[in-house]
């Protein structure tokens, strides 16, 4: 495989997250479902932003958290989603072009509105997430930079783009392009209910190897294999692809090859703070390291230490520079 402009290209839904803490009861009055991502229209978007308190705004999305990682790690990352030519659009696009990442920018003429998420973290760290997707299901094959994906190492994408329809026809042509030239394909199953939508689709993502290297928590792969057996769900991945990451919070992660089984620890938290872009974070370890040509548990335990980073902060994209809490850790 020649070498790569591009560590890691990742594909997603361009969201601008609108997060403000808020308590349980908060979350029932408000019919919101607790630690998941909730899909909702315009109208519910402007009445959940009237009753939301204080807000923090930052450009979010669950691959482009995963593009930021990894260039906060010292990578080359670019970024494929879709924006509108509004307000919230030239926000995100001005910030993720700030951290580093390349994005090909072919925003919509202001209809449908870019995308935003309102967050509500609860006094447990949990999120709850109610994204209103706006421009991002305009996103199409006609996004994807043929050239761009040529030249990065890995491709990775996310689940929640089974939900808008043309996307998955630009993920296929990704993918295409990608294995054409010797490159991998990635992908995170991004939350358990989105996977409850999407198992039959996934699961034959990853059989037909259009998928090399799958992201997943621990409620997502029991979701994925119906299972309440974590071990029955770890037994199931190692047949359907040929690298699975599963992470499960406080009990660290789990990578599984065909051959090998590898647990590794967690990183001690000193507060959990907000768990946005935990998973994304840890994406982004995983797939800097897989690049940087480290063994698969220095990649899961750099991966770690970003998830653990950002989970001791507000908001879903790094506050400080990772490549200097690598190297304090000896990476």
């Amino acid at each position: 495989m020649s070498s790569a402009k591009y560590d890691v290209l990742t594909i997603g839904n361009a969201i601008v997250d609108i997060i403000a803490r808020a308590e349980d009861d908060f979350l029932v009055k408000h019919n919101i479902n607790k630690a998941a991502m909730n899909l909702i229209d315009a109208e519910r978007a402007a009445k959940l932003y009237d009753v939301m308190g204080p807000a923090i705004e930052t450009s979010g999305g669950s691959a482009a958290n995963t593009a930021a990682g990894v260039a906060s790690l010292g990578g080359t990352a670019a970024y494929f989603g879709k924006v509108s030519n509004d307000h919230l659009g030239g926000v995100f696009a001005h910030d993720i072009k700030a951290i580093g990442v390349d994005f090909a920018n072919n925003p919509l003429d202001g209809e449908p509105a870019t995308a935003r998420s309102m967050i509500f973290v609860t006094p447990d760290g949990e999120r709850s997430m109610n994204t209103y997707l706006g421009a991002c299901v305009e996103l199409s094959p006609n996004d994807i930079d043929s050239d761009m994906v040529a030249d990065a190492s890995i491709t990775y994408f996310e689940g929640y783009l089974w939900d808008p329809p043309l996307a998955k026809d630009a993920i296929r042509l990704a993918a295409e392009i990608a294995h054409k030239n010797g490159r991998q394909v990635a992908m995170t199953l991004s939350d358990s209910f989105c996977v409850d939508r999407y198992r039959e689709e996934f699961l034959n993502l990853m059989r037909s190897r259009t998928v090399d290297i799958v992201f997943a928590n621990e409620a997502e792969l029991k979701s994925l294999y119906q299972t309440s057996s974590f071990e029955e769900g770890i037994k199931a991945i190692r047949e359907d692809c040929a690298l699975g990451i599963v992470t499960r919070g406080e009990a660290g992660s789990v990578v599984v090859t065909y051959e090998k089984t590898h647990v590794v620890e967690a990183i001690p938290v000193k507060e959990l703070v907000d768990t946005t872009g935990a998973g994304d974070l840890y994406a982004a370890g995983f797939l800097f390291g897989m690049t940087h040509g480290m063994s698969e548990q220095d990649c899961a335990r750099l991966g770690g230490l970003a998830a653990t980073e950002v989970i001791q902060q507000i908001g879903p994209r790094p506050q400080v520079r990772l490549v200097d809490v690598a190297a304090e850790a000896g990476f």
